[in-house]
Parts: structure tokens; C-alpha cells; sequence
């Protein structure tokens, strides 16, 4: 790898400690990626902010970090584990808010703009067309490349991290435009075609795709069904991005009979006894569809409804948060289905959700039985 001058003094330690750690970190990664420079990127979104995920080894880190660290570029982050506006109707643990508000102060002593979502790219004004970034969580990697023509690898907590502390990241993999042409292409081949299915594809995109994908046959794709599509994919392997419609090289079907084995895998319960809404969150676009779909009707069950705090004041203006509120909804924010400790497996046997990245993720980290279906299927079914 080439580096400038100022990198290489940066990297042997003439602007501090943090400095120097960061630019080991990007190094490193771009040696192992087959990097040739580091390139500037404008907006880094990290990754490592929930408790669950980090632990008291990445507390202590960013405790350290934060006492003379700052971010040199936009720094957004991700879902934390609760909403500090109704973490008391909960029975949390109180080393773990204590540990999460601490993570929290830690990230916000560095600079960073508060967000605590997984869906950046709703909440923020997007950059032009083709210009560099640094995304951790996985859904809004792949959403940054393949809808928003942005370009980031699949990045981890550290190198999002190290890119917000510098500015910088390794010139490789889906940075480089030849790397994103796709190799390989999916067809689509199933009905009924909605958000669910979208996910199902893109988990098993995920497992079959290398750094990217082309899909072709797709019909029906709205901002619900793209965003499970990207989340799905993040979750089941290493693929950053994928192109719409027919692509060179190998041709795969995803068919009814490869759909069902993809459910089967992640659905584990014939029911639930709570429904969860929103891995990724839900947006403003996606909630107001809700509630109209709501519309004299009320959840059967208790129905937690994740969204970023960005869109609250918006929630409220237009009365949304009323009218979930009466059909049996709670909205959560600055949290995730993913990762939150407010599903229990103590207190929850089971959760009844639309997410392909939920069910993964609460099935093996919450420990808890998934029933995977359709938002049409969970009105139809789990209201009355």
C-alpha cells in the first residue's frame, strides 16, 4: 500500500495514540484486502453501540477512546438496546443501562450525531451519486451500493470506527468498480411476491454470493420489500450489493422450492406471543402504510413497533403515535428488534415478526421461537 506522508505519520504515532491505532486498523484491512492506497470517505456509520454486542471490553474501549478521540468526518451510529424514554417499563437490568448510557456519552464525546438507527440512508440527506462512505450495519451497506449508488464495503466496527477517526478507508473490494460488476445472477422464480419474500431472497443471496449479486425478476419492489431484501442479505453472508436484472456468469434460481427452505430454516413457532415491527426500522413512509392498514382494527397482542427518534416529532404531528397507541401498538425508539433486550426469552417464548434479519437474530441471540410472516398475513391474522 502506498500512503502519503501524512498518513505514514500519522500511523507512526506523530499526531497520538488514537491516530495511530486507527491507521494500524485501516492498514491492516487494506493489506488483507489487496488495497493499494486509502481514500477519503465523507460519512462513516457505526456499528458497536449496542451492549449486547460489544460487552464491557468494548464499554472500557470507547470510555478510553472518548477522553481525547474526536471524529473527523459526519458520524452516524446504530441502534442501541432500549428507548430512554420508556426503559422503565421494563424490567432491565441496571448494570445494563448503566453500561449503555456509559457507550451512549462515549459516542457522543467523539462527535458523533446521535441517530442510534439502522437506516441512515432514510433519515439523512444522501451524498452525489458515487461518492465514498464507511457503513458497519449491514442492511444500510448493501442499501448505500445497490439503491443509493454509493460506494462502501461491508465494513466492521472497526474499520467504520478507524474511517470516522480518519476520514479514510482501504481502496479495495466494492470501493473499486470493477469489483462491482456481478459474477453471478439470481432468479427469481416465486409467488407470492411481498416483503417477506423479498427477504427470504436476499438471505439466500447472501449465502450463495460472493461481493455481488445481480437478481433478475423482480416485480412488486417498493422501499418495504427493497429494504428486506438488503437485510436479509446482510445477515446470511458476506455480499455488499446487488444489481437489478439479468447479470454475466452463473445463473441460479431462487424458486418456491429454495424459498421454503429458507423459511423453514428461520421460522421455528407455529405462533408468537408478541409481535415485533422493524429490523431495519421502520420509516415515516412505512408507518403511516401501517396505520392505514390498521385502520379499525387493533392487535390481538402486544405489538412493538422500532423506529428511528429522527421521525418522532413526525409521528406526533400527524398523529400516528395516537393511532398505534389505540389499535394496540408501541413505538420504540433509538432501538432495534435485533439485539434489544426488551424481548426476554424469560418472559417471551416465542415472536411473531415480518423480518427475515429478526427472526435470524432472535432466534439466535434472544434464544427465543420465531413465527415468520407477511405484514399482510400479521394484520390479517393478529388483529381483529
Amino acid at each position: 500500500m502506498e500512503l502519503t506522508k501524512e498518513e505514514e505519520a500519522a500511523l507512526d504515532g506523530k499526531h497520538g495514540e488514537t491516530l495511530a491505532l486507527a491507521y494500524r486498523i485501516l492498514v491492516a484491512i487494506g493489506k488483507a484486502t489487496g488495497a493499494d492506497k486509502l481514500i477519503p470517505v465523507e460519512w462513516a456509520h457505526l456499528s458497536g453501540v449496542n451492549y449486547n454486542t460489544i460487552g464491557d471490553a468494548g464499554q472500557e474501549f470507547l470510555s478510553h477512546l472518548s477522553k481525547d478521540a474526536k471524529f473527523k468526518i459526519k458520524t452516524t451510529v446504530n441502534p442501541m438496546g432500549f428507548d430512554s424514554d420508556t426503559v422503565s417499563k421494563f424490567n432491565l437490568d441496571e448494570e445494563f443501562i448503566t453500561k449503555q448510557q456509559s457507550i451512549r456519552q462515549s459516542y457522543e464525546k467523539m462527535g458523533v450525531i446521535p441517530s442510534f438507527s439502522c437506516i441512515p440512508y432514510e433519515i439523512f440527506e444522501l451524498p452525489k451519486k458515487g461518492t465514498q462512505v464507511s457503513f458497519a450495519e449491514s442492511n444500510a451497506a448493501i442499501y448505500a451500493n445497490s439503491i443509493s449508488s454509493l460506494k462502501t464495503n461491508k465494513e466492521s466496527a472497526f474499520s467504520a470506527l478507524a474511517s470516522a477517526l480518519t476520514g479514510k478507508s482501504p481502496h479495495s473490494d466494492l470501493r473499486d468498480e470493477e469489483n462491482r460488476n456481478p459474477k453471478l445472477t439470481i432468479r427469481m422464480k416465486t409467488e407470492p411476491v411481498d416483503e417477506l419474500t423479498y427477504g427470504l431472497l436476499g438471505y439466500f443471496a447472501g449465502k450463495e454470493a460472493e461481493s455481488s449479486v445481480a437478481i433478475s425478476g423482480t416485480k412488486g419492489l417498493d422501499k418495504r420489500s427493497c429494504k428486506s431484501l438488503c437485510a436479509g442479505m446482510g445477515t446470511s453472508g458476506s455480499c455488499g450489493m446487488f444489481t437489478l436484472g439479468e447479470g454475466e456468469g452463473e445463473k441460479i434460481d431462487f424458486d418456491y422450492t429454495e424459498m421454503t427452505k429458507v423459511k423453514d430454516e428461520l421460522n421455528t413457532s407455529e405462533s408468537g406471543d408478541i409481535i415485533t415491527l422493524g429490523s431495519p426500522q421502520l420509516g415515516l413512509e412505512e408507518i403511516s402504510d401501517l396505520v392505514a392498514k390498521l385502520k379499525g382494527r387493533s392487535f390481538k397482542k402486544r405489538c412493538m413497533i422500532f423506529c428511528p427518534r429522527a421521525i418522532q416529532g413526525q409521528i406526533r404531528t400527524l398523529g400516528y403515535d395516537k393511532e398505534l397507541g389505540g389499535a394496540g401498538g408501541e413505538i420504540l425508539y433509538d432501538c432495534c428488534t435485533c439485539l434489544t433486550p426488551l424481548v426476554d426469552k424469560h418472559d417471551v417464548d416465542a415472536v411473531i415478526t415480518n423480518s427475515v434479519k429478526g427472526a435470524y437474530y432472535l432466534r439466535t441471540s434472544n434464544g427465543v421461537g420465531v413465527n415468520l410472516k407477511s405484514l399482510h398475513k400479521i394484520i390479517e391474522e393478529e388483529t381483529k
